[in-house]
């Protein structure tokens, strides 16, 4: 296949966009895209024309997203994909401590090849003899780091993930590394079962009262946290019912759209609930003078290759790069069972 990568080229329209073939330059290296995974989350926002970037313009210096002729993703949409890994395979003058063949983790979206610097690819080198595979999992680990992390989770907590997709497994398994007995909520039995083989001592379906149950299991009190994960406000709603008193909730998920279904004048209010905001756009002030989105992501990686994460697992679904359209509407229709879907690129030249 020509090197090309993958843009949006209106909602749920699909294409491939032909790439210059530049070789690197002093300073850079050039990476052959080996596979990259598609989030079930951003990428299917902006997949089904949903995300707010797509129809509002967001101000960087005010921080606010602001009505305006031209939205801040226009089509097409080119920033497609953040769960890359890749092998150098060539390297431009300058550069003497990488090597060809040397593979690199990043967010480079869903394309056969990219250019880097070279400071990029050594802040972002795959463990020796690691399977390359855990690379697709450094953005998607960092986001769940980040909100275990802003969870503040004490050894022995009882916490309370709700969502059982991609993140909140991670979140799931950090959680519980964190010294945390996990209780895990979802509407599909599949995700359940992963979820209780790795890490959640207990598992209740979304659908029947996880708050009272929660409550039931903890005499009483409710969880010590609970992290709202799938971007559903009814599993918000739940989750800040299921809470102990004056303990955090931590909403992880993107939830687009007013929220309806949330009753801040019940348990919100009375139970002086803490809500937080988890983003991977910025880590907690007081953490930031020694966490960065490097350092997540680094770990991410570090803590699957050395067996306190095991997310190759959660791969459920794998397509060649010239399938993508296909697995995305597989994405789109929600079919059973999919959890990470990765796309392939060991075939290309």
């Amino acid at each position: 296949m020509t090197p090309s990568a993958l843009i949006l080229a209106a909602p749920r329209h699909l294409a491939f966009d032909p790439l210059d073939a530049t070789r690197p330059g002093e300073g850079e290296v050039a990476i052959r895209t080996l596979y990259s995974g598609v989030s079930a989350g951003t990428e299917l926002s902006q997949y089904r024309a949903t995300n707010p970037f797509m129809h509002r313009r967001f101000d960087e210096a005010s921080r606010l997203f602001l009505a305006a002729e031209a939205p801040s993703w226009p089509y097409p949409v080119r920033n497609l994909g953040y769960e890359e890994v890749g092998e150098i395979v060539e390297i431009g003058a300058g550069v003497d401590d990488l090597f060809v063949g040397q593979r690199v983790f990043g967010a480079w979206g869903h394309r056969t090849h990219h250019l880097a610097s070279a400071d990029y690819a050594r802040e972002r080198k795959m463990p020796e003899g690691a399977d390359p595979r855990i690379g697709v999992f450094s953005h998607i680990g960092a986001v769940a780091l980040n909100g275990v992390h802003d969870a503040q989770i004490r050894l022995g907590d009882v916490v309370a993930v709700f969502g059982l997709g991609v993140a909140g497994q991670i979140v799931v398994q950090a959680a519980k590394a964190s010294g945390a007995r996990v209780i895990g909520v979802d509407p599909d039995p599949h995700r359940r079962a992963v979820a209780l083989t790795h890490g959640a001592a207990q598992v209740l379906d979304s659908a029947d009262g996880p708050a009272q149950a929660i409550k039931a299991a903890t005499g009483g009190k409710g969880a010590d946290v609970c992290i709202e994960v799938s971007g559903a406000a009814p599993a918000l709603a739940e989750a800040i019912r299921a809470v102990a008193y004056s303990a955090r909730v931590v909403v992880m998920g993107f939830i687009q759209g007013e929220a309806a279904g949330l009753r801040l004048g019940e348990e919100f209010h009375h139970n002086r609930v803490q809500l937080i905001c988890s983003q991977i756009s910025g880590v907690a002030p007081e953490a930031s003078y020694r966490w960065s989105k490097l350092r997540l992501w680094q770990t991410a990686v570090r803590l699957q290759h050395e067996g306190v994460l095991s997310l190759i697992p959660l791969i459920t679904h794998a397509a060649p790069f010239a399938a993508a359209p296909e697995l995305f509407a597989r994405l789109d229709a929600g079919e059973p069972g999919l959890l990470q879907a990765v796309l392939s690129f060991e075939d290309q030249p």
